[in-house]
Formats: C-alpha cells, structure tokens, sequence
C-alpha cells in the first residue's frame, strides 16, 4: 500500500479515456482506491482531517457532505497532497457519484 504523500500520479488527457459503459461501484471499484491511494493517511485511530475513508458509509458520506470528488479532482490542492490520482482513476471516482454513489 502505498502512502498518500507517495501515490503514484500520471499526467494524461481526460480527453483520451474510453467511456466507462458499466455502473461503477464501491465494492467493485472505488473500494481499492480508497484502500491503495487513501487510507494510509485517512484511516486507522486518528485519520487526517477527522476523514475516515475505511469503510462505504464514510466514503459515501464524504462524496456527498465533505467535496471528497472535488478534492480529488483539484488542480490547485489534490488529494493525494503531492500530486494527482491518475485520469483512470478519477474518471471512476466521477462515474462512481454519477451512478448514484452505489455501494454493490
């Protein structure tokens, strides 16, 4: 697992990526970022920010109350804080809320 401060980012075009044509979900998707990119930081007795991303409910939760999408998305302050998730990345993030922030 890799650490928040070292997640590895690759620069690309949006433009670029092949639609997703499946609903994405937590379980299926979004769980494994939330486990490789943000945990380490947003996880375990004292996470960063008072943001608990372990579980669906908390990381829906955030989607919806705390700007976790927009954060992601950022140009001037992204989470991870050294750089960006990749477009893959943050295109499953966006289709995830666009389907309805489903967890199966």
């Amino acid at each position: 697992m890799e650490s928040c401060t070292t997640a590895i980012i690759d620069e690309g075009s949006v433009s670029e990526l092949e639609p997703i044509e499946r609903t994405v979900t937590y379980q299926s998707d979004v769980k494994a970022i939330m486990d490789n990119y943000c945990i380490t930081c947003h996880g375990g007795p004292a996470p960063q920010g008072s943001l608990d991303l372990t579980s669906f409910f908390n990381t829906r939760n955030a989607a919806l109350n705390r700007n976790l999408v927009e954060r992601m998305n950022s140009q001037t302050n992204p989470m991870p804080p050294n750089g960006r998730l990749n477009p893959q990345i943050l295109q499953l993030i966006d289709k995830w809320v666009e389907d309805g922030l489903l967890e199966q």
